[in-house]
């Protein structure tokens, strides 16, 4: 796991950074609909998994910004991790419960699609709360809700004031006009992005979406 520190003398949102993680703490919910239509369509002719290719995609956006990649330590000092992975959850029927799984980002899709089937393969039957072993911190989480879609979305997170990761969950996609609309929520915190770089965020996924290409997506 590499990490390295932010240069605090010289970072720009050191006030900001100060003010919403110890004076007013401080996290905010946005909901968005992204157009899949083209992530659907690929699934659906079998070039492409739906869930790997959407983790895939966010993940492809959140390595690119040191904004969504922030930690802090025990003296809440901030920290960049190098890369994230996606930590994302499995759904068991049988139980109605799910497992945390995760799959390490890999900035060719295909690679990272083998990576993904693997761990599938291997661990996606387990109904243990977190059956495969090694997480690594450098996790963002992400789950999905295929069974109902919503206009918003609030995630509760009364101990969580010091994590600065993005967390996402998105919901059952619903088909408007001839187009494929997946809700998405994303926790942030305030300390680590404000309104715009969750906007560029939403904005960089959606136009990661429309230009989705399975079978050309790499580094």
């Amino acid at each position: 796991m590499e990490t390295h520190p932010i240069d605090w003398e010289h970072w720009a949102r050191s006030a900001h950074f100060t003010h919403y993680l110890e004076e007013i703490p401080c996290t905010y919910d946005m909901t968005v609909r992204l157009d899949v239509t083209r992530l659907r369509q690929a699934a659906g002719a079998g070039r492409a998994k739906f869930y790997p290719a959407l983790l895939w995609l966010t993940a492809r956006v959140v390595n690119r910004h040191e904004e969504l990649r922030l930690w802090v330590d025990g003296t809440n000092r901030p920290w960049v991790y190098q890369v994230l992975h996606p930590s994302y959850t499995v759904f068991h029927p049988e139980t109605e419960t799910f497992s945390n799984l995760w799959t390490p980002y890999d900035p060719d899709w295909k690679t990272f699609a083998r990576s993904w089937a693997e761990v599938h393969s291997r661990w996606g039957k387990e109904t243990a709360f977190a059956p495969q072993p090694d997480l690594p911190e450098n996790c963002f989480p992400f789950s999905m809700l295929p069974w109902t879609s919503f206009s918003s979305f609030q995630l509760g997170l009364p101990q969580g004031e010091r994590f600065l990761l993005p967390v996402f969950t998105a919901g059952r996609y619903q088909t408007e006009d001839g187009r494929v609309q997946l809700p998405l929520a994303v926790r942030f915190h305030h300390a680590a992005c404000d309104g715009f770089h969750a906007a560029r965020l939403f904005q960089e996924l959606q136009a990661e979406l429309d230009g989705f290409d399975p079978e050309g997506d790499g580094a």
